[in-house]
């Protein structure tokens, strides 16, 4: 079985996905969304969204450790499907193992610009950019989709997947909710089931995952082998860790507060760096804010420096922590 790190948008970026690398139980993952619109993008913008393109950014060190960067598949977002296509080819050219289509995003400004999920309401269309997307890029590398079930209902995702499959897709993502469910429970894992079953590609279950007994109800009710972990791995980051434990009847070895706290501490070094003054410890607050659903101390720490913009304040919160 394989666990996907989720592309959430705004959060999952390339500092964060060094880190669940370190961490482990991860197979691959796939980068926030690059939006494509009226031309092939230049390669700075597939280097910027997916700084792993370049062999200097492939390795990095943590309290002496050097890790591999997980297998990242490069993420696009449009509706053309000509111009999508020459934007696979193009991030293929520039190094991407592989290709994912964004048919999932439930942003407003992201669907009025006729992206993400509004599009699970034009199947026709999905055809046509898969299709010209597999075409495009070299057969042996996979082109894959993200779906939810449906934009206002969940009554397109059966026909949706059928076409994914029969346009050339490698693999298939399915969120179990549709657009207008939001991100509220539950999730329909039942009907990933049904896509399973009709679908001879492989099938990968998304959506509400945020426990071990989740992921057993998950997989119980949609028969999928195979995972993607978004909010609910980080909020617990050793959570695909526990799954493949309990899969390979191993001990299951909770990861410890004081190891997210030096996850934490190196995160905040890298993005300090990354980012204006002005936006100081923000990408560390963001993450204490999934961390705090499950650490306690995430909680206390978040409330200590939520409105704190000085580096070495929130380096000595940090510390004090341990």
């Amino acid at each position: 079985m394989r666990i996907f790190l989720a592309p959430m948008e705004g959060v999952v970026d390339f500092h964060l996905r060094k880190l669940y690398a370190y961490l482990g139980g991860i197979d691959a993952c796939v980068t926030e969304f690059v939006r494509v619109t009226e031309q092939t993008l230049p390669r700075k913008v597939f280097t910027t969204r997916c700084p792993e393109l370049v062999p200097d950014n492939q390795r990095f060190n943590i309290n002496t450790k050097a890790v591999s960067s997980i297998p990242i598949r490069v993420q696009l977002l449009g509706s053309e499907p000509s111009i999508l296509a020459n934007n696979a080819r193009k991030a293929t050219s520039e190094g991407a193992i592989g290709i994912d289509l964004n048919f999932g995003c439930p942003a407003k400004t992201v669907n009025r610009n006729r992206g993400g999920a509004c599009l699970l309401d034009e199947t026709k269309l999905i055809y046509n950019i898969v299709s010209a997307t597999r075409q495009a890029v070299h057969p042996k590398l996979p082109v894959t989709a993200k779906i939810r079930l449906g934009f206002n209902d969940r009554l397109s995702y059966l026909d949706n997947a059928l076409a994914i499959e029969d346009a050339g897709a490698s693999e298939l993502f399915v969120h179990a909710r549709s657009k207008a469910d939001g991100y509220k429970p539950p999730a329909y894992w039942h009907l990933i089931a049904d896509i399973r079953e009709r679908l001879c590609i492989p099938v990968i279950a998304n959506g509400e995952i945020w426990t071990l007994d989740d992921y057993k109800a998950c997989k119980a009710q949609s028969g999928c082998t195979d995972f993607m972990l978004g909010r609910g791995l980080l909020a617990n980051p050793g959570l695909a860790k526990e799954i493949k434990a309990f899969e390979d009847n191993q001990p299951i070895n909770p990861t410890p507060w004081a190891e997210v706290l030096t996850l934490l501490a190196h995160f905040f070094e890298e993005t300090s760096l990354a980012y204006p003054s002005k936006h100081m410890g923000n990408r560390v607050k963001q993450w204490l804010s999934y961390l705090r659903l499950h650490y306690p101390e995430a909680g206390a720490l978040f409330e200590e420096i939520k409105r704190e913009k000085q580096k070495d304040t929130i380096e000595n919160a940090l510390k004090q922590s341990a």
